[in-house]
């Protein structure tokens, strides 16, 4: 197991889909259930903020290239 700050997002995504299975399919030991849960709520939260922090500069790109474009229609129309 990486920290997560070590895995790549389809890294964190593959762990976190396997944890989903063997928790259930009732594959692990309560103590073992209870690990898995604890490391899949770290995945979760690792992931929603990527996730979230590629929105948001999905968001500035797309500010930006409406900003270039609204700037070419001036210039023509200069």
């Amino acid at each position: 197991m990486s920290t997560t700050e070590e895995l790549t997002f389809q890294q964190a995504t593959t762990e976190l889909e396997t944890i989903l299975r063997q928790l259930e399919g009732n594959q692990l030991e309560l103590e073992a259930s209870l690990t898995a849960y604890e490391r899949g709520v770290v995945l979760l939260r690792l992931l929603q903020g990527r996730l979230q922090a590629a929105q948001q500069q999905v968001t500035l790109l797309m500010g930006e290239a409406e900003l270039d474009s609204a700037d070419n229609v001036d210039s023509e129309l200069s």
